[in-house]
């Protein structure tokens, strides 16, 4: 009776802690808390750069506005930015691999501090976009340069497959948080700079370029900090075939290069014939979905409700600030929709929504009419991240994600840069308004034609993995008997 007694307290108690752990499990916490300390870096340098981005973009077109620069340089600025960094990105990432990941992020975060301060002391538009194409700024407060793709692919390498659609949940929920964090403290320290202290506006936006090269040396000190873990194994080992076999391809894997001694001298990752087809199909439908955020990048949409309803850096810190939380809170809802529907579904479903509230925001004549598709929005803008990243992450061979998710966002950026100089034309015109529907119009064009391509081959694949895993259980079960 006396142990009978003793047992029942533990007992009760652990019943009382299973709904509390699978909460848990849920949220991805615990994979996050017993991920690698490199995972977390990676994670926490996301956070630092993006609440950077926030900061910038929030100011970078009323920046160059109160220059005395029109809406139609503007979008070109924009527009050549995002060209300049097509090129680096698309070399950074192509030799991370061989040169080392680690280091790439340090170069990455140096030329970012670098660009933060030719903001903070010149004002010359040449001079500017110079600091933008070979440094590193953001016109749409979301990645650029060569950071996501290597990072993408180190998680991914650091990770297990059944955990990574937590790590990357994860991963994105902080960055959006960095990136609200990022609004609404740039706003108020102009509003401070400006009412308290007496500085002119133009000196109030430079400070926090000067605050964006701090960061920049933040960050690049993170990634001193990560080991050697994050390197890619110079001679991969066999692995299963989830592992080894693109998601299209005919689950053979395809690794061993034809000629190990041209190999040896090349400095350019070789990628599979399946991996190929995927890249093609992929580089089409995001050109659609990236050309639709070139047209309405958050610096246009900052810059579109300052103009339109006359608010202050202070009230749309506050505004974009909040829509960021709500983006961040989001994802936690999409990671555990993936977890049941796959990775293609979860993303079409969330953004489609998206798409639609993007395409209304200009009609509304009024502010409170306007935040309600803004608002709308963000409830599900970021929701497509994660599963996003999962998806990329598992449909390529290990030694192909860093190239394979560098050409796929050379190509997103390659889009995204057509798109600001075509709103510069449309504002100078009073026309701000085409933008947005078209935009929203080719976003939900994407998410239409991702799940028609790949949504069917992906239920497929996670059947067929479903069922190999439950073969392996069978003859584990018979093995122990």
């Amino acid at each position: 009776m006396a142990d009978t007694q003793d047992e029942t307290p533990e007992s009760t108690t652990s019943k009382l802690l299973r709904p509390f752990k699978a909460f848990l499990r849920e949220l991805g916490l615990a994979t996050l808390y017993h991920s690698p300390i490199d995972t977390k870096i990676l994670i926490l340098q996301r956070f630092v750069r993006l609440f950077a981005y926030g900061g910038s973009t929030l100011i970078l077109a009323s920046y160059l506005s109160d220059l005395g620069n029109e809406d139609t340089k503007i979008g070109l600025f924009m527009t050549l930015t995002l060209i300049g960094d097509v090129f680096i990105s698309f070399l950074l990432t192509l030799i991370a691999d061989q040169l080392g990941r680690r280091w790439i992020l340090v170069l990455g975060a140096a030329l970012m501090s670098a660009s933060g301060l030719v903001f903070g002391l010149s004002g010359n538009y040449w001079v500017l976009l110079a600091g933008a194409i070979l440094g590193v700024i953001s016109p749409a407060g979301n990645e650029i340069g060569p950071f996501r793709a290597i990072e993408e692919s180190t998680i991914a390498h650091l990770t297990s497959k059944e955990h990574r659609s937590d790590i990357y949940a994860w991963y994105s929920l902080i960055g959006t948080a960095g990136t609200a964090l990022g609004f609404i403290g740039c706003g108020w320290i102009i509003t401070v700079l400006r009412d308290k202290k007496n500085y002119g506006t133009i000196q109030a936006y430079r400070i926090i370029f000067f605050i964006y090269a701090v960061v920049g040396i933040v960050k690049l000190c993170l990634a001193l900090m990560l080991s050697s873990a994050c390197e890619l194994d110079p001679k991969p080992k066999p692995a299963d075939t989830t592992e080894t076999a693109p998601l299209l391809g005919n689950g053979q894997a395809q690794s061993k290069d034809d000629d190990p001694k041209k190999r040896r001298w090349r400095l350019l990752p070789e990628i599979s014939k399946e991996s190929q087809l995927v890249l093609v199909q992929l580089c089409i439908l995001f050109a659609f979905d990236n050309l639709a955020s070139g047209l309405a990048p958050l610096s246009w949409v900052t810059y579109f409700f300052k103009r339109k309803f006359g608010l202050s850096e202070g009230t749309l810190g506050t505004i974009f600030s909040i829509t960021g939380v709500i983006s961040a809170l989001s994802i936690f809802v999409a990671s555990a929709i993936s977890k049941r529907i796959g990775n293609v579904k979860t993303m079409v479903f969330t953004h489609l929504p998206s798409a639609i509230c993007l395409a209304l925001i200009p009609i509304p004549s009024t502010l409170a009419g306007a935040l309600v598709f803004l608002i709308g929005r963000s409830c599900t803008q970021v929701m497509d991240v994660a599963p996003r990243s999962a998806f990329l992450a598992a449909i390529v061979l290990p030694h192909e994600r860093t190239a394979v998710m560098g050409t796929i966002n050379v190509v997103k950026t390659c889009a995204q840069s057509l798109g600001p100089v075509i709103t510069g034309i449309l504002g100078t015109r009073n026309h701000f308004w085409v933008a947005f529907v078209t935009a929203g119009a080719l976003k939900a064009t994407y998410d239409l034609g991702l799940l028609a391509v790949f949504a069917e081959k992906e239920a497929k694949r996670n059947k067929a993995e479903r069922g190999e895993r439950m073969d392996e259980g069978r003859q584990g079960t018979t093995g122990g008997h």
